[in-house]
Order: C-alpha cells, then structure tokens, then sequence
C-alpha cells in the first residue's frame, strides 16, 4: 500500500509492520498488505495505517454526520435516550473492535467497517428502505438495498462525486455486513455478526423504554441463556462468538448461541419491527418516501447529479434525515 515517503514514514510503517507481524493472527489482514484502493493514492497519512485513513475518511463524510438523524427503530420517539442510526453504528464499532482484539485481529479494520456499514440507509430505517425498493421494484424493475448503497456511497456519491476511494477489505465487508454475500475477512465477519448483536438487543432496550414490551413478553428461553438485560446478552454473545471463533479458527458461534440470537430477532420482527404499534407510525413514513420518491424521478432536474432520474432521485431521498423527508413532504407534497 502506496504511502508517503520520508523517513518518518518509513519508520512508521516498519514499525507497524514488525507490531503487526508478533500481534495479529494469521487470519488477520495486516495494515500494509491490502488490496489497495480503487484509484492509486499518495495521499495516505504517514502517521495512520491504511484502514486509520479510512476510518478517518469514513467518520469526516456528511453521509456520517446524517446518521445522527435517522432513525434506528422507532420514528420521531419522544424521549431524549433512544438510539439512532449513529448511535447504533458507534456501538456496532466498540463491539467489533472489542471481538477482533480479542481474537488478534486488525481492530483498525473491523471499525471502519464498523463506521460504514450502515451509511446507506434511508430515512425512518427499514421502512424508509422497503419504501424505496417497493417504488423501484413495481415501477422500474430495480431494488434498493442499504448495504449496496452504503458502497455506492462511499465509491461514488461522497466528496461531491469523487468517493471516498476506501481500501478494497473496507469496501467488502461494508457491501457484505448483510445480504447472502459473506465478508472476505474474518473482520468483516466480525461486524456481521456483531451487528446482530447490537441491533436486536438495544432494539429490545429501546422497545422496553417506549412502552411497547414489557420484560415478561421476551421469549423465555432467550433470555434465560443469555440474560435478562441487553447488555448481559450482548456480553455472552461476544464471548461465545470469540470462544468458539478462536477453536474454530473462523468467525463462529455455538448452535445454541445462533439459535437464542435468532429467536430474538424473530420474536422482535412479530412483536415490533412488524408489530401493531410500528405499523401505525411506519404507514405514515412509508407513504411520505414512496411519494417522495415518485415526486423527485419526475422533477430529476431539479436536483444534482448526472445520472438517469431514477438514480438520482433515488439518492436523493435515500440519503435524506428523517427530519429533512417530513420537510420535503409538507413543503412539496402535503395536502393544503
């Protein structure tokens, strides 16, 4: 991986090379043996690794700092404490690097993996996402996928067309963090897995919160094999997940682990992603995207881009806040 040349530089990267070499595991990606980037870079920083530069590159981007703004589960909730899509990603990184220190692997590139993963989301999360794809899909024979649209971000739409130019492990285990495509790092694997972990139980954290689940509703068996509160399943999660990675000598867990995670998940699907009182609030945004939508493939002129109207468009709404969608909808949409 091309860097800047110098003797601190020089230095640096020997230094890391050597730390890299007695540390990290075979299975791990050493910092200065990546597949390098899309498009050659000198501008790599003599004083951060390859994947360093790309966390930096990753945490500096606007589709960054608009997660802040979007929602994880529930729309436009009215305590100060529930979780967004940033806050999610953040926890999704400390996770991740936690597990890939703990297995000897490159912390550096599981949390930017960890950072990127998810900035391709759209406004009010999954239904703002299956809002999008429902246009696509009925209308003119394409999907919408926000993992495909984290990469297309970071490739394409960032720095006002020119991308992030992340290096190719970054890119892969964003593009595979979901979907039937598997990560090529065991890092990657990593923040697969651990995103499961995150999101199901402080999904569950936030539903408590809200009113929407009370404790005695959780499945019993999940929670009697991984614990009562979320931070106590996350916890025997990661250790299963290390435990058995580090026998197995790949990104693993124990069958009753995989079970118990998948049948949260299942029950928080039934009980609320899906559930009663999330279909009132998500009708409501679903609508407002899909019109959205429709509204900017026939008005594509009047955003940027060089694409066909359908792909601009869908850039456009796919990368909006929640907040900034309500917006666009009243000012553009809603009944007078």
């Amino acid at each position: 991986m091309p860097h800047r040349s110098g003797p601190v530089a020089d230095r640096f990267a020997s230094h890391v090379a050597s730390i890299e070499a007695a540390a990290l595991s075979p299975l791990a990606v050493h910092s200065y043996r990546t597949a390098g980037r899309l498009v050659a870079d000198d501008e790599d920083c003599s004083l951060r690794t390859p994947f360093q530069r790309d966390r930096d590159r990753i945490v500096h981007s606007k589709s960054f700092r608009r997660l802040k703004q979007k929602t994880q589960v529930f729309i436009e909730p009215q305590g100060d404490h529930f979780r967004t899509r940033l806050t999610h990603t953040l926890e999704v990184s400390g996770i991740a690097r936690g597990v890939a220190r703990a297995l000897r692997l490159n912390e550096d590139l599981a949390e930017a993996i960890a950072l990127g993963h998810d900035l391709g989301h759209a406004p009010f999360g999954h239904t703002g996402e299956e809002a999008i794809d429902r246009v696509l899909r009925s209308d003119h024979e394409r999907r919408f996928r926000h993992n495909e649209q984290s990469l297309r971000i970071v490739d394409v739409l960032e720095h006002d067309g020119r991308g992030l130019n992340l290096t190719m492990e970054v890119r892969d285990g964003i593009l595979n963090h979901t979907g039937a495509g598997l990560p090529g790092t065991f890092e990657g694997g990593i923040v697969r897995l651990v995103d499961r972990f995150a999101y199901v139980n402080h999904d569950i954290d936030d539903a408590l919160r809200a009113g929407i689940l009370v404790e005695e509703q959780l499945p019993p068996a999940p929670v009697a094999l991984l614990g009562e509160t979320a931070s106590e399943r996350i916890d025997a999660l990661v250790h299963d997940l290390v435990e058995t990675s580090d026998r197995a000598g790949e990104v693993q867990q124990t069958a009753p682990m995989a079970d118990a995670l998948l049948e949260l998940r299942s029950f928080m699907f039934a009980n609320v992603y899906l559930g009663p009182t999330a279909r009132q609030s998500t009708a409501q945004a679903a609508d407002m995207v899909e019109a959205l939508l429709r509204y900017f493939i026939a008005h594509a002129d009047d955003i940027p881009g060089d694409d066909d109207p359908v792909t601009r468009a869908t850039d456009w709404v796919a990368g909006m806040t929640d907040r900034y969608c309500i917006r666009a909808y009243d000012e553009l949409l809603a009944p007078r």
